[in-house]
């Protein structure tokens, strides 16, 4: 399980999706298989991919903050290691913004983030993962996902329609959750929902899947939604201009693109 990650919030929780396979709607009571097979539907679609994404951040109030950026998503292997590179185009005071990761299937990612009204690149350390993600209720983790082998994985049933899951992390001192339950689509194995326990046993965060739809072959998450269920905010996101496989350069992922994004693969597909 060392070389595999499961999708944990959404979406975002970005660029996700595979068809079905011979494991759907089969009676797998084997947690570690599930969450395998989720983390490749979640993240591997394709050798490559891009979305646009338009984020609605939303206190208790019902206040709004809009945010809009585009992902490019590149495999490094399937299953294994990864690149993500998300550059924000709206609104002004976060124009420029421009979030790399390097996924790694074996040690902590590498995260860096540009600030263009400060012209600095601050590097994302591992104890920073989980706060959020440029004002959102997502975290800074659910960009490229949580490995699996940070937490211990328990079948509890299988329903018509989903694989439910209870997760626990190994190292409870790295995380602000006790355990989290998943709902896993069994005919797609996207993760549909996903919801947060704290030490006092309350459900405090709920992520969701708001829409599926089949784009290039691949079952693709097109909405999404995070609630923090103590403070009453929510954050939805939705996946427009989605083409995967597209040829991604290598040097897309590189330091150089956080001062100077790639133009070219930030742009709207034209067909």
């Amino acid at each position: 399980m060392t070389r595999q990650r499961i999708l944990l919030t959404l979406g975002v929780l970005f660029l996700v999706g595979t068809g079905s396979s011979g494991l759907a709607q089969s009676n797998l009571e084997d947690a570690d298989a599930i969450v395998a097979r989720a983390n490749l539907a979640a993240y591997y679609a394709g050798a490559d991919g891009r979305s646009e994404v338009r984020m609605i951040i939303a206190d208790a109030q019902g206040r709004q903050q809009r945010r809009q950026f585009t992902v490019l998503r590149s495999d490094v292997e399937d299953g294994g290691d990864q690149k993500f590179l998300v550059s924000f185009s709206q609104p002004s005071d976060v124009r420029g913004t421009v979030f790399l990761v390097h996924k790694h299937a074996d040690r902590d990612d590498d995260r860096w983030l540009y600030l263009p009204g400060l012209d600095l690149v601050k590097r994302i350390s591992a104890g920073d993962k989980r706060t959020s993600f440029v004002g959102a209720h997502y975290f800074y983790e659910d960009v490229s996902g949580r490995s699996p082998s940070e937490d211990l994985h328990r079948f509890v049933e299988a329903t018509e329609t989903h694989y439910v899951l209870e997760h626990e992390p190994r190292e409870d001192a790295d995380v602000e959750f006790h355990r989290y339950v998943t709902w896993i689509d069994r005919s797609t194995f996207l993760p549909t929902k996903i919801e947060y326990h704290n030490e006092a046993g309350q459900i405090y965060r709920r992520v969701e899947v708001l829409a599926v739809e089949k784009i290039d072959g691949n079952p693709t998450v097109t909405a999404s939604r995070v609630s923090d269920l103590l403070s009453g905010g929510q954050t939805d996101m939705q996946f427009r201009y989605i083409k995967y496989d597209l040829g991604l350069p290598a040097e897309v992922f590189t330091e150089r693109s956080l001062r100077n994004p790639p133009r070219q693969w930030l742009q709207r597909p034209t067909d």
